[in-house]
């Protein structure tokens, strides 16, 4: 978590993933593939982005337990 700039581009490009997903569910409306085309390549690149952010933000949970005494 050293550098702010990853860590809030990946927090970002995730939540902009999980509003496609909710919209996804709620209405059946992928506004990825309809902005940019059903699976172009422009399309698969913001995809694949929201997995990688998604994955990097993983070790995010490494970092729920600081500042908590362990030893109470």
């Amino acid at each position: 978590m050293n550098n702010k700039f990853l860590d809030c581009t990946a927090l970002t490009i995730a939540i902009i993933g999980a509003v496609n997903w909710g919209l996804i569910g709620l209405f059946s409306l992928d506004l990825v593939a309809l902005i940019f085309g059903n699976m172009s390549l422009i399309s698969r690149i913001i995809y694949a982005l929201v997995g990688i952010s998604g994955l990097y933000l993983i070790t995010f949970y490494m970092y729920t337990d600081r500042g908590t005494d362990k030893h109470e």
